[in-house]
């Protein structure tokens, strides 16, 4: 919700008498004021440079005429909300040595502040932040209308963030509190007029945004296509599912996507792109029935809801639509040929509104890597293709990424819930699910792609060497693959790092062999026996490893194979801080460990066997 807020009390409670400025900020009678303000604050910094921070540069009150000039140039210039922040980010980077800024939206129907923060390393951050978090210095901000200033940034949960200051700006418009700004700055104190004067000109961006977005939504009708909008398309999705679930039936949910429109767009105009997307949904909107329903679904997609419908029932409709869509000409285009078409069903694939449309975007995407046959479209329903397939599962994150960022949809939880649902049939399925879903979880970081299945292959030989059974081996092959698959929990700004890690960025790491067993392992009895070698990979030989400290012969064996494999690929890999190391030095470094990193015995056993493991990295 909005926050009502008495302005002239905002001001009293957050500023200073010498600091109080107008509420709004382009006001030019008001602006010498400031700038004598500013000056005068610039005036005290010069004279006690002991209380200046080292980085602070001392401004002229020319630069804060300019500074005043530039902020109110972006308001002018730029319309679109993200061109706005992105622009006041720039110049808050560029004039005040800025080190992150962060705009907060305020969503009325979730209660929540839709955080997007970007540092001055071009990272960008976007999270959640409920109105019920009380303690939460957002949230004590927005309830206040008070102005914070934090001498550190911890309580935004990112590590790589926690040692800066950070100033908390509700932003007024019109006597609510409509929006968060957030900024970083060691010279804040200083700055703070500027920060409140550009964040209340951010405001009037930020008003003239939502009062935009109630417009669109106060249509049900897509202008263009004449088909109902996105946001009914929901509503009237709900209402179906509500329906077919009262009358124990099926809804399918189709989703056509134009595939080569930026194509059209490109060498014939925007405008002939628009007449291939009205071609496509008029005849659609012709050849569906009373009671199905059609919808503009994004840019360049179509969506249908088929009543009473099953998946085999739903492709039918599918080959028909694409069919008479394949009939159809467009000047200078030729036949509408061109589309990936995407088929999920209620209750089937998930009674779930929202994992339905991921699996039906997924299957869209999947259709794509299927082309044409026939010249005519490849149709794909969810139920015709292994989840864990590469072509799929690259679909399924590619779908997830979007999804994050909608609706913090995050792509790890889905997928590990997804595992956590898979009908294992057989040990050979297992294996290959459970490689599927360490490949996808190496993905998360570009230098440690296939690091698991190495190391698997690294474990099984060492295991061969020492003569262990054959079923025991198994045991360690699933147990290395699955080693690292509680990075799941880590943060990728952690995982990803490519400078040393801080003591409690690596305390963060070490809780990877736990989150690994609690959130995969325990809750599958098929992988309970694997528990021992996720757990204990990272403990040492002489006491001194995580999570539990175990020594020596206290550690299984099939932990310390993975221990020395593990860190064997590790050594030989490339890393963003060096390059790989060859075998030879590899094997010095284990060598130099064994006995207190590692286990002796299988050190030396490893060593004997490491060149005929040589591979390309």
């Amino acid at each position: 919700m909005q926050k009502d807020i008495n302005i002239k009390e905002f001001h009293k409670k957050s500023l200073s008498p010498s600091e109080k400025i107008a509420t709004n900020p382009i006001d030019n009678s008001s602006l010498v004021a400031k700038i004598n303000v500013l000056a005068c604050g610039v005036t005290h910094a010069k004279m006690t440079p002991h209380l200046t921070h080292h980085s602070e540069r001392v401004y002229s009150t020319a630069d804060y005429i300019e500074f005043y000039k530039q902020t109110n140039e972006i308001v002018k210039n730029y319309k679109d909300l993200k061109e706005a922040q992105n622009a006041f980010h720039n110049l808050f980077i560029s004039k005040l040595n800025c080190s992150y800024t962060a705009l907060g939206i305020i969503n009325e129907q979730s209660n929540v502040i839709n955080m997007k923060l970007l540092d001055k390393n071009s990272n960008v951050y976007s999270f959640k932040v409920f109105l019920n978090e009380k303690e939460n210095e957002i949230i004590k901000s927005f309830n206040t209308g008070e102005v914070s200033i934090k001498n550190n940034s911890s309580f935004l949960k990112i590590s790589s963030l926690n040692a800066l200051p950070c100033a908390v700006i509700p932003v007024i418009v019109r006597g609510k509190i409509i929006c968060i700004a957030l900024a970083s700055d060691y010279n804040i104190q200083n700055h703070l007029s500027l920060y409140q004067a550009a964040a209340s000109n951010l405001g009037l961006i930020v008003e003239n945004s939502i009062l935009s977005d109630k417009v669109a939504q106060s249509s049900n009708m897509d202008s263009l296509t004449n088909l109902y909008s996105h946001r009914r398309f929901h509503e009237l999705l709900t209402q179906e599912l509500a329906f077919a679930d009262s009358t124990k039936t099926k809804v399918s949910v189709l989703i056509f996507d134009i595939n080569n429109m930026g194509q059209i767009n490109k060498d014939y105009g925007h405008a002939k792109g628009d007449e291939v997307i009205k071609t496509v949904a008029n005849k659609i909107s012709e050849n569906i029935k009373k009671h199905d329903i059609a919808a503009r679904y994004g840019g360049d997609k179509i969506s249908v809801i088929l009543r009473n419908m099953n998946a085999e029932e739903a492709k039918y409709m599918a080959e028909y639509l694409t069919y008479s869509l394949s009939c159809c000409l467009v000047d200078d285009i030729g036949p509408v040929n061109k589309l990936s078409v995407g088929i999920a069903t209620y209750p089937d694939d998930s009674m779930d509104k929202e994992k339905l449309l991921i699996l039906a975007e997924q299957a869209v995407l999947v259709s794509k890597t299927k082309g044409y046959k026939n010249g005519i479209s490849t149709i794909v329903s969810t139920q015709d293709y292994d989840f864990w397939d590469d072509s799929a599962l690259n679909s399924f994150a590619k779908v997830m990424a979007k999804r994050h960022s909608q609706l913090g949809i995050n792509f790890e939880e889905a997928l590990v819930e997804q595992f956590q649902n898979e009908n294992i049939l057989s040990q050979n399925h297992l294996i290959e699910v459970v490689t599927s879903l360490a490949s996808a979880i190496d993905a998360k970081d570009e230098y440690t792609k296939d690091h698991s299945s190495s190391v698997s292959r690294y474990s099984v030989a060492l295991a061969r060497a020492i003569n262990l059974s054959e079923k025991e081996i198994e045991r360690i092959k699933l147990g290395a693959l699955l080693h690292d698959i509680g990075k799941i929990g880590i943060p990728e700004d952690v995982l990803t790092k490519p400078s040393k890690l801080t003591d409690e960025e690596f305390k963060i790491i070490q809780q990877h062999p736990t989150i690994g067993v609690e959130k995969i392992l325990e809750p599958n009895p098929l992988l309970h026996d694997l528990i021992p070698i996720v757990k204990y990979h990272h403990e040492r030989w002489d006491g001194e490893g995580y999570p539990c400290k175990l020594k020596g012969e206290e550690i299984p064996l099939a932990a310390r194979i993975v221990a020395v494999a593990d860190t064997y690929h590790a050594l030989i890999s490339d890393r963003p801080y060096r390059k790989g190391l060859d075998i030879e030095k590899a094997c010095s470094i284990l060598e130099e460990g064994a006995g207190s990193q590692w286990d002796k015995e299988l050190v030396r056993q490893f060593i004997a066997i490491a060149p005929s493991l040589a591979t390309k990295i």
